[in-house]
């Protein structure tokens, strides 16, 4: 069963007529990725997945829009992505987004979950531009913990020039862990280019994960991520996902089994692909307490 557990909503429900067809150059190395997309789109770039999580990242809590916010973020994007989940529950699931510094977060963290139906909890600490280990966010990881939702922060680097690189450096994953034994957690992308410090800290804690979105198409890099990866023997605690829209499931799985291309008739250490399978079809929910 894949699991996508690393996708973004797409911006329209049906992209309206006369809508102009835009395009980010900065998420991927090797091509443009579109980002005028449909419900539509997104159902059918997930193929052959059979379940995915799905979220966006809240607004600064001034609700002032930043450079690189997303145009949905002029909405309620908990209200969006529950919008679009509710129309797809057997196929999609939601997680729901707060930022630390809102006054009310945790109250709409209570709503995404009783009202909304979501499941667990994204954040973004360098998009949202707060300290991870201040308190307010030290308050939101114990309410998260208490309601049981597992936690997907995005880890590693970012083109944004106003994200903070420093709040998403995967050590600080470690001292969170310390705190919440118990909060279950996915640090995204690997950590990219930390790939040996998040192995450590997945290593060192039993309910914290990684994905590996946003990766394959730095070939190099990312043969050398897994390399590391089975060193350290952490390979099972590495999930699958997309970072959709800048990949689609079957593209991702394509480029995860040709790993070891880019160092074929070398002598250097070759990648498990029986492990890379064991990563495509691992079942996600159950290890952070989703499933049915």
């Amino acid at each position: 069963m894949i699991i996508d557990i690393h996708t973004h909503p797409p911006r329209h429900r049906d992209i309206p007529a006369g809508v102009e067809v835009e395009f980010n150059n900065m998420w991927r190395p090797d091509r443009a990725v579109r980002v005028t997309t449909c419900w539509d789109d997104y159902l059918r770039e997930q193929q052959p997945a059979v379940k995915s999580v799905v979220f966006g990242i809240a607004m600064n809590p001034d609700g002032e829009r930043r450079v690189g916010d997303p145009d949905w973020s002029e909405g309620n994007i908990n209200d969006a992505v529950a919008e679009f989940v509710g129309a797809h529950p057997e196929r999609l699931i939601g997680f729901g987004t707060v930022h630390p510094d809102d006054p009310h977060c945790l109250d709409e963290l209570e709503r995404c979950v009783t009202d909304l139906g979501m499941r667990g909890l994204k954040l973004g600490p360098n998009y949202q531009n707060f300290d991870p280990l201040d308190r307010p966010a030290l308050e939101l990881y114990a309410a998260a913990q208490r309601l049981g939702l597992p936690l997907m922060l995005h880890q590693g680097t970012s083109p944004m020039r106003e994200a903070p690189i420093r709040f998403a450096h995967p050590l600080v994953i470690d001292e969170i862990a310390i705190k919440f034994p118990e909060l279950r957690m996915i640090m995204a992308h690997l950590g990219h280019p930390w790939q040996v410090e998040t192995c450590v800290v997945i290593r060192k804690h039993p309910h914290v994960y990684a994905d590996l979105s946003a990766n394959f198409y730095r070939p190099f890099s990312f043969w050398e991520q897994m390399v590391k990866a089975s060193e350290w023997n952490v390979l099972d605690k590495i999930l699958f996902g997309t970072d959709w829209m800048v990949t689609t499931v079957q593209e991702t799985i394509d480029h995860l089994l040709r790993v070891n291309d880019i160092v074929e008739g070398t002598p250097l250490p070759k990648v498990s692909l029986e492990q890379m399978r064991q990563i495509i079809d691992r079942d996600s929910l159950d290890l952070l307490g989703l499933g049915d």
